[in-house]
């Protein structure tokens, strides 16, 4: 099976901006167009908290990507005119160095030994990726959501690195609302029987508290407008409605359902 997504490790010790480092980390990535022979026309991508860095398709990787709509010949971010590199965010569980990789120094998972991780770790780092290819300067940096926040770093971190910065859905730092909210996502992991202060099963992690905290989420990513649009009061059909007590009775309760059900799976708690 043949598999679109590309590695780089970094040939040293990385220095992370809240203290402590990590040894030869990798950062995982995907490429789509080609890059130019003056190697001007490159695009940085930082995706938000959740996804990998499969950001479309291609010959190598069919399946749809998270901005299937966006990168492509002819789209919005064209492959026939750039050269886009879409990262794997320091810290995550896609292929990037991250709290579930294995600890060199040790041969077992880091876990909570994971250096603390900040905003500006995850622009460092995409920075050392371009450097190893050789770009001297990015045409465009774009950033979504928390990528907006880590491209802000990189610009401010590197700014002879890129010409451009969209930012996408973003802000510069956290506000109360939000610092109140991820409290009360960590809250409801570290709260799961299954959490064990992090040193939990790797086939076994705290799913329930890890399904409340990406549900309360959600419902913070649309607003209130959105979703009365999007759902409504509409209710589940008889088949698909459960009897039991409290169970779900809303579409939009089942499409909270599903979305905590598809993230939980694949995204490592830690």
């Amino acid at each position: 099976m043949t598999t679109a997504l590309k590695t780089f490790e970094f040939d040293g010790n990385f220095r992370m901006h809240r203290g402590g480092l990590l040894r030869s980390p990798t950062i995982a990535y995907e490429t789509w167009g080609k890059l130019n022979s003056t190697k001007d026309n490159a695009v940085l991508l930082f995706s938000g908290l959740s996804p990998s860095a499969h950001a479309a398709s291609s010959k190598d990787d069919i399946s749809a990507g998270w901005w299937e709509d966006m990168i492509g010949s002819g789209h919005p971010i064209d492959t026939d005119e750039y050269f886009i590199i879409a990262v794997n965010s320091l810290g995550s569980c896609f292929g990037s160095t991250g709290p579930a990789s294995l600890d060199p120094e040790t041969g077992d998972r880091y876990r909570l030994n994971f250096p603390m991780l900040a905003i500006e770790d995850i622009a460092d780092s995409a920075y050392l990726l371009i450097q190893d290819l050789e770009i001297r300067c990015l045409h465009t940096v774009i950033g979504c959501s928390m990528g907006g926040m880590s491209g802000l770093a990189f610009c401010a971190r590197h700014p002879n690195a890129m010409n451009r910065f969209i930012s996408i859905s973003s802000a510069t730092r956290a506000l109360p609302f939000s610092i109140a909210v991820r409290s009360l996502q960590r809250e409801m992991i570290c709260s799961d029987p299954k959490w064990l202060k992090g040193n939990y099963e790797v086939g076994d992690p705290p799913i329930m508290g890890q399904k409340l905290a990406r549900k309360l989420g959600m419902i913070t990513y649309r607003s209130t407008e959105e979703w009365t649009k999007r759902f409504g009061r509409e209710r589940l059909t008889d088949q698909s409605q459960s009897k039991d007590l409290f169970d779900r009775e809303f579409s939009i309760e089942s499409y909270l359902e599903n979305q905590a059900n598809s993230f939980s799976g694949s995204f490592d708690p830690n």
